[in-house]
């Protein structure tokens, strides 16, 4: 946790000694960030922790005991196996009901900082509710300046289907939204288009100003799994492309997974490898390549997904797959091995 927080120390310190912050408001960003660290934390330390369980096991030649009386190595990781699966269903239910909340309060108190200091900043796959019955998705949006980019805005009838209006840019000044070369789509009963006009400037009046929206905004990380999939089922049929936002929506319950994916990975190989004469420090070493293979798959697949280079589902699951492939693998051929000492 320490070293994932370390990142952010950094940026704290700097807004304590630069930017005058108050410094209970940088422990309380803090407290905020630590729902994160610890979900991150978790499947790294249920590896480390099985690895140092077997090299302990192998160490006072136990591991060797039960592999010569014909434990199999399924047998033997099989608790670790469970203690994973524990752990990814606890990183789960703590990263959908804690982790997003404390993002949300995080992000609301960078957003007043930055309203107050007018520093840069640039966000990205921002949603919120607005006048009315309105829903807002903006794929990037300038505090600063106040401007947009790509603009959704789905607006409830009363009677019927929603209007949806699609607009490649805006800008916010006071409580007039201004909206620049988008779209109207007027839906039938059927939910087909049935009116459609472009427009080059259109006026949105809003009852507050931007300023009031950074406390209702939010990205995805501020966003529970359920709560992610009802702004994307709201803007399907919109005709703005949310596969971005689908690798996401995957991706939370693909990573916390890791810690199951983790074990199956790690645990065969130390069963294969380890004996009385290997050091403690291989089974840190080994959870770390392993977590940061991991990790750096994800991330590229997760690229490859925003930019629609590969499907949302394939962009999210591929690293959980090759590597449970290569656990599974890895099990295999040390039963085979066995089955080939007794011959």
């Amino acid at each position: 946790m320490l070293i994932i927080l370390a990142s952010q120390l950094f940026w704290l310190a700097e807004l304590i000694i630069v930017k005058k912050v108050a410094t209970s408001t940088v422990v309380q960003l803090l407290v905020y960030k630590l729902p994160d660290a610890i979900v991150q934390s978790i499947p790294v330390s249920t590896l480390c922790g099985a690895l140092l369980s077997l090299m302990r096991l192998g160490k006072d030649s136990e591991l060797a005991a039960l592999r010569t009386g014909g434990v199999r190595a399924l047998r033997i990781i099989l608790p670790l196996l469970i203690l994973g699966l524990l752990a990814s269903i606890a990183t789960f239910v703590f990263n959908e009901h804690v982790v997003p909340w404390a993002n949300h309060e995080f992000e609301n108190i960078v957003r007043r900082i930055v309203l107050q200091e007018t520093l840069p900043t640039a966000e990205e796959n921002v949603f919120f509710r607005g006048t009315g019955d309105r829903f807002f998705y903006i794929r990037k949006v300038d505090a600063t300046s106040q401007e947009l980019r790509d603009v959704l805005v789905y607006e409830a009838q009363k009677e019927g289907l929603p209007r949806i209006i699609t607009a490649k840019s805006g800008s916010a000044r006071g409580t007039t939204w201004t909206l620049s070369d988008g779209v109207v789509h007027d839906l039938g009963p059927e939910g087909y288009v049935v009116y459609e006009a472009k427009f080059e400037k259109m006026n949105l009046r809003m009852d507050e100003g931007f300023e009031a929206f950074f406390g209702q905004q939010k990205t995805p990380d501020e966003m529970s799994r359920k709560e992610l999939k009802s702004y994307i089922d709201l803007f399907r049929a919109s005709g703005v492309s949310v596969d971005a936002l689908i690798v996401d929506y995957q991706l939370k319950l693909a990573l916390p997974l890791a810690a199951f994916i983790f074990v199956l990975t790690g645990a065969p190989i130390v069963v294969s490898i380890v004996s009385p004469k290997t050091g403690r420090f291989l089974g840190v070493a080994l959870g770390g390549c392993i977590a940061f293979l991991y990790y750096a798959l994800s991330s590229i697949f997760r690229s490859l997904g925003c930019c629609d280079v590969l499907p949302p589902l394939a962009a999210a699951w591929t690293g959980n797959i090759i590597f449970a492939l290569v656990g599974v693998a890895l099990v295999v051929r040390s039963e085979q091995a066995r089955r080939g000492g007794k011959l």
